[in-house]
């Protein structure tokens, strides 16, 4: 699957939450994500990555966590292809509202 396809297929408008093994490490440069399960690491490449991925718990929707943390209506693809390669990758997950 392209990134592009799998950018389009994540769901902006669904609830999504950090995966419960999955550890942050915040840097200068944004932060460090270790999943405890898969031994995988991640890396954000900003604060602002950094704050839409922690706020994904307390908001209904990843477009309200990315709003929440002044994410531009513009940039809003970059940062769905972002979310859309943590969850292919294990490090967000849906969460059941």
């Amino acid at each position: 699957m392209s990134t592009d396809r799998g950018a389009a297929a994540f769901d902006l408008d669904g609830a999504w939450e950090l995966d419960s093994r999955v550890s942050i490490r915040p840097e200068r440069f944004g932060a460090l994500l270790y999943h405890f399960g898969t031994r995988r690491l991640s890396f954000l490449k900003s604060r602002t990555m950094l704050a839409a991925v922690q706020a994904l718990t307390d908001h209904p929707s990843a477009r309200a966590a990315c709003a929440q943390a002044g994410v531009a209506q513009a940039e809003l693809p970059r940062y769905r292809a972002a979310l859309a390669a943590l969850a292919a990758s294990d490090m967000i997950q849906p969460r059941s509202v």
